[in-house]
Formats: structure tokens, sequence, C-alpha cells
């Protein structure tokens, strides 16, 4: 059985990238499990802010929906297809200023979509990607995953289990500025220790 996989690099670092080197050893386990099919959303060149017509767009009947609406939700509808095809995403997230990139801000932005990919209901709002996996690889000179200054992984961990998926695990290289070969030692660790099955 196919195992597929939407794989998300949000560093503006290229080949230097800490996380892109750990999404490639992400991917690296998960092949050594089952078949893998990867799906790669780079989002270093950055995706296109929401704009106002993208608003009235999500918020208008999709029957009633203009050219220009339909054409504004254009790319988050792909966005969103990528997800919902994907058994297990695994996203690259350097912390930069104690918080997600921007890139990656900007795509989660693009792909949380009431009626798409979560709804409100009488007892609250209900995720609508359930039974999904994510691995996030995260770097940081200094900002200890789970401190009072990582505002990136709990907001993450968030926004993912409101969107219905929370099976959310992280691979942390956090310490590169004082101890890069010891931080990166540790998380190849936890790579190789990753359960295989999603």
């Amino acid at each position: 059985m196919t195992t597929t996989i939407l794989r998300i690099d949000a560093s503006a670092r290229g080949d230097a990238s800490v996380t892109r080197a750990l999404n490639n050893n992400v991917l690296d386990r998960l092949a050594a499990g089952s078949e893998i099919e990867v799906n790669h959303r780079d989002l270093s060149t950055a995706l296109p802010q929401i704009t106002p017509t993208w608003v009235e767009a999500n918020f208008a009947d999709p029957d009633a929906r203009t050219k220009a609406q339909t054409d504004a939700l254009e790319l988050s509808d792909q966005l969103i297809a990528e997800v919902q095809g994907a058994d297990v995403l695994v996203i690259g997230m350097p912390i930069y200023n104690f918080g997600v990139p921007a890139t990656l801000k900007t795509w989660i932005d693009q792909i949380s979509r009431a009626g798409v990919t979560f709804r409100y209901t009488d007892t609250g709002p209900v995720g609508l990607l359930e039974g999904k996996r994510a691995i996030v690889s995260v770097a940081s000179g200094g900002t200890k995953v789970g401190s009072e200054m990582d505002f990136a992984t709990g907001y993450l961990r968030h926004i993912l289990g409101f969107l219905g998926i929370t099976d959310v695990q992280f691979i942390a290289a956090d310490n590169l500025a004082r101890d890069s070969e010891g931080s990166l030692a540790a998380a190849r660790t936890d790579v190789s220790a990753l359960p295989l099955a999603a």
C-alpha cells in the first residue's frame, strides 16, 4: 500500500536549510516502512496573501461565485486538494523571531476555510481533515521547543488540530547556535525512532 506524503518546506535558506535536511531524513525513515509517493510544496518563493476578493469569495455561495471570485480561490483550492490527498504531512518549519515563517502562515491562511477544511456546529468548530498524520521538522538557533519563547510549535499544533489533524509529532533541532552538531544528532535520533505506521 502506498502512503501519500505532502512535503512542505518553509525555510528561506535553500540547500543550507536544516529543516529541509531533516525533512529528507523523515522521508527516508517513512520510505523504510512502506512505498511512498511524495508531493512537494516549496513555500520559499512565497504564496500570495489573502485579499478582499478572496475573503468575499470564501464566504460566497459556491454556486453563485463570479469568475473573479472563483479565480481568487483557485490556488487555495489547489493547496487544500494537496492536503486532502495526503496521508502524512511532512512540514519543515524553522522558527523565525519566535514564531512560524510568514510563508507558512500564509499557507495556513489559504487552507483554513469554513465549510471546506473545518465547519461550525452547535457545539463548536469541527476539523474536516481527520485521519492524517503530521511530522514537523523544527530548527532554531536557540528558541527551545516547548519553552515560553516558542510561539511556533504550539500554534502549529493548535491550527492543525483545529483542521482535524491531531496526530502531530515534532522533530527539533533547537539549539543550533550553541551546539549545532549535538542538536542535529539529537534530531536525527528522534527521526530514527519515528513510528513507521501512519
